[in-house]
């Protein structure tokens, strides 16, 4: 698929936050979100649903967590193809049946484990790990693979390598979780965005954006950025503002509202691709395809 042909034609629209929607719904932590694939499938089905019909172009599916070596923190390293591919098969059914010509993205986030010199996890067996859960996205019929929320240059490499390997002709994008420092953005681990788009497209990255970490007005300035350095176009998904606890739940402090006027500036400023992280629900999307326009 030519993704920046797609783009060249009308900014896409992603999806919005997965937790929050298995929050919404029972879900409790401490929990494997990836088990709800095939324990409730119904419930995955329905986010996904919610997510289209409020005008998203892409929904990712609820694989985030899905490489071998993070669901082994829940008990299920050996689980990891299943989990995969029910998930990607939720998805992309529920696409064809009802939102034909949309895209289904097989989501992919960090493994869990610190690399060298930060922690001891073997390269190899990272890249494995990445490489299964991205075999199994593709067997199951996923159009792209957006891996999201990496700090780590070393591993978002690795998962990168890993997809490439696999994709064929699909995407393979990749989103850093920059926050602001007074050098400008940097991730957790110290990686600028320059370092990140050098070495991610190298390691065959389709483009390199941004998720997570920070609000709409925050990430305002990074997009052109990115796009320049993306040769024009990049991603961008925010959070749903800054999260606080009341009354022991985690709430955020941008109204959809507020969230979708800023976030429907980013595709003059080069983001392709434009969504939500972190505390973002369907109705942010509403409002953020009712902003562009849709």
């Amino acid at each position: 698929m030519d993704l920046l042909a797609r783009i060249a034609q009308g900014t896409l629209l992603l999806d919005g936050g997965m937790g929050s929607e298995l929050m919404r719904r029972g879900f409790q932590p401490g929990g494997c979100p990836e088990d709800w694939n095939v324990s409730r499938p119904e419930d995955v089905v329905a986010i996904h649903r919610a997510y289209f019909a409020a005008g998203s172009d892409i929904v990712n599916t609820n694989t985030f967590g899905g490489s071998s070596l993070k669901l082994a923190s829940y008990g299920a390293g050996t689980r990891a193809v299943e989990l995969n591919v029910a998930g990607a098969r939720l998805a992309v059914e529920l696409r064809d049946r009802e939102f034909p010509g949309r895209l289904v993205a097989g989501d992919m986030g960090p493994c869990g484990h610190l690399l060298a010199p930060m922690g001891s996890a073997d390269p190899d067996e990272v890249a494995a790990s990445f490489g299964e859960q991205a075999g199994a996205l593709v067997d199951a019929g996923v159009d792209l693979i957006n891996i999201e929320t990496m700090f780590d240059l070393s591993e978002a490499r690795l998962a990168v390598e890993a997809a490439h390997a696999v994709a064929g002709e699909r995407p393979v994008l990749v989103s850093m979780a920059f926050a602001v420092v007074p050098k400008g953005y940097r991730t957790m681990m110290g990686v600028a965005p320059e370092a990140a788009v050098s070495a991610l497209r190298a390691a065959g990255a389709t483009l390199v954006g941004c998720n997570c970490e920070i609000s709409a007005e925050a990430m305002a300035a990074l997009v052109p950025e990115l796009a320049g350095l993306n040769g024009g176009v990049t991603y961008a998904q925010p959070n749903a503002g800054q999260p606080h606890l009341v009354d022991g739940r985690t709430v955020y402090d941008e109204t959809p509202e507020h969230f979708a006027t800023v976030v429907a500036t980013y595709p003059s400023q080069g983001a392709g691709i434009v969504g939500g992280c972190c505390g973002t629900t369907p109705e942010y999307i509403a409002a953020l395809a009712a902003a562009l326009g849709r």
